[in-house]
């Protein structure tokens, strides 16, 4: 088995422990992971890590993200997406534009965001989704998240027959822990209207892109890994050890600085190979993830 990533172009009407699932008959190891969630109904980048690579998807969680995404306005429903059951509905087809965008960029930039209350988010010790779908009311504290960008492809007014909603797709770049669903609800309730996700399609994460990506009918037959030194060179800045600072970091030591940036660094032997993820503190680097055995 190779350790390295694979970049799923996840279809709709699964989950991603489905896609898990599925790539561990493939890779014939039980040893995959994911680096961030997609909701059943969405569809697009899913990077997984196989071995060793499992250890990089904590820190690939915490990347950028982008999205195509159709939110509907004049409906709200139970989880905030196409999903849930419909709530309340209002006439939206005439919703004016110079408002929607007024709304569209309110919610551009550094925000609250309260997460669905059909959500993975732990409240006391249990998932909300878990407490949402027994009927209980979850509580769930509004959190900061970046909306890079908020750009409007395409509006669709549709009539009294199709339901008199109004359809914005839209391009969205955004920090890890934003919910889609959450812009699609919170538009709507600014506009007076209600709203709620119909459609999502993941572009990016991180530097992994869908043009990248393999369904998982072209994987049965040719099953691609990014191998672990290509995916850690392609993540994050690159360091090239001496021998004895690679000796040093296979046993967890700290090393000189690498005056890289704040975030994780890849640190490589000088034969290429792939050592470590480590963070700059004062005066010191400390590996934060060990590749190589010690």
């Amino acid at each position: 088995m190779t350790d390295g990533v694979v970049i799923v172009d996840k279809p709709a009407d699964w989950t991603s422990h489905d896609v898990v699932a599925r790539v561990r008959r493939l890779a014939g190891t039980r040893r995959v992971g994911h680096a961030g969630t997609l909701d059943p109904m969405a569809t697009g980048v899913l990077v997984l890590g196989l071995g060793r690579a499992t250890k990089l998807l904590g820190h690939l969680t915490l990347t950028e993200k982008v999205y195509a995404a159709t939110l509907r306005l004049g409906q709200t429903t139970s989880t905030d997406d196409a999903e849930g059951e419909p709530l309340v509905r209002v006439a939206a087809e005439n919703v004016d534009e110079s408002a929607l965008r007024a709304g569209i960029e309110a919610l551009t930039g550094v925000i609250q965001q309260t997460p669905p209350q059909v959500s993975a988010i732990k409240v006391n010790g249990q998932r909300a989704y878990k407490k949402a779908r027994a009927g209980e009311t979850v509580e769930l504290k509004a959190r900061s998240v970046t909306i890079a960008e908020f750009t409007v492809t395409a509006i669709r007014r549709l009539g009294d027959a199709e339901g008199g909603f109004t359809d914005v797709d839209a391009l969205i770049t955004c920090s890890s822990g934003t919910y889609i669903r959450s812009l699609a609800r919170d538009l709507g309730e600014g506009l007076g209207v209600g709203g709620h996700l119909t459609a999502l399609r993941r572009t990016r994460v991180g530097p992994y892109t869908e043009d990248g990506s393999r369904t998982l009918d072209a994987l049965a037959t040719d099953f691609a890994v990014t191998p672990l030194a290509d995916a850690v060179a392609l993540s994050f800045p690159s360091r090239t050890l001496t021998e004895e600072e690679a000796r040093k970091v296979a046993h967890g030591n700290r090393i000189s600085p690498a005056g890289l940036g704040p975030g994780p660094v890849g640190l490589f032997a000088p034969d290429g190979t792939v050592i470590a993820l480590a963070e700059d503190a004062t005066g010191y680097s400390r590996p934060t993830v060990v590749f190589a055995p010690a």
